[in-house]
């Protein structure tokens, strides 16, 4: 599940086989605003840049919910909201809000009883009619470990994420593992769909998709491959461009147009 961060970058990734994406909360406070994941974007930002993403591609797009945007009724609105711009699923996790991107020092989760209410708020909105799939994660494994130790900070993360299988969660997210171990442990021990984040350069290995399915997860998330990659390619071109030099790496102008169907469009005013 490579993630995106527009609609370009979205049909890319449905032009590539993929099943589905994932709208990373990260990818676009950076390319939309030029900001850090840093819960500075609103859910109403959130939901614009969706409405045309999804609209853009026919593979289902789960999309970033962060803490849900409030309390349980926020996260029930918020549901609704989602499924209404045209998400398949929704991510919802137990940071204190202002949440952070999991691979930057998370500080503060909620208290159980708070993670688990937000779940079981989401799970209550889906048997009253909002069809979207509900990934619960737990930034708990990072925000305990200087107080609990990295034991005690992995024991909670799991317990919260077997009472998010046990309300009825489609798929659960342990975010930042630091091994295998780790990872290992939580496919052993919490049922259900798992899914595991693939960060370059971030706190968990960096592991292929044959040995993440051989360790039990049914689902790997590369939140900012896409975005790094593309950030990279145009800092070079703009840097070709500044010493005179046409970039040798980029699409045609025909590849470009086929990528947001020119002709189709062009051959209904004809």
């Amino acid at each position: 599940m490579p993630c995106c961060f527009d609609a370009l970058s979205a049909r890319l990734v449905e032009q590539a086989g993929c099943p589905l994406t994932f709208m990373s909360g990260f990818s676009v406070a950076a390319a939309r605003a030029g900001l850090p994941d840093m819960g500075l974007l609103t859910v109403t930002e959130m939901l614009d840049q969706g409405r045309p993403l999804c609209d853009a591609v026919s593979i289902p797009v789960i999309g970033d919910g962060d803490t849900g945007h409030g309390n349980a009724v926020n996260v029930q609105r918020t549901m609704h909201q989602f499924a209404q711009a045209g998400f398949a699923g929704i991510m919802l996790e137990d940071q204190v809000s202002p949440k952070r991107c999991g691979h930057t020092g998370v500080r503060e989760v909620v208290s159980r009883d708070i993670a688990v209410e937000r779940i079981s708020a989401a799970v209550d909105a889906r048997r009253k009619g909002i069809d979207l799939v509900i990934v619960a994660r737990t930034d708990a494994r990072s925000a305990l470990a200087e107080s609990d130790g990295d034991i005690g900070a992995l024991e909670e993360a799991l317990w919260r994420l077997k009472a998010f299988a046990e309300l009825g969660a489609d798929v659960l997210f342990l975010e930042a593992p630091r091994s295998e171990q780790e990872m290992f442990r939580f496919c052993q021990e919490v049922p259900g769909k798992r899914m595991a984040n693939m960060l370059e350069g971030g706190l968990t290995p960096l592991l292929s998709p044959e040995r993440l399915g051989e360790m039990g997860f049914n689902l790997v998330a590369y939140p900012l491959t896409l975005l790094s990659a593309s950030a990279f390619a145009m800092r070079q071109a703009v840097e070709d461009l500044q010493l005179g030099k046409t970039p040798d790496k980029m699409l045609s102008f025909s590849e470009l147009k086929a990528l947001v169907d020119f002709d189709g469009y062009d051959s209904v005013t004809q």
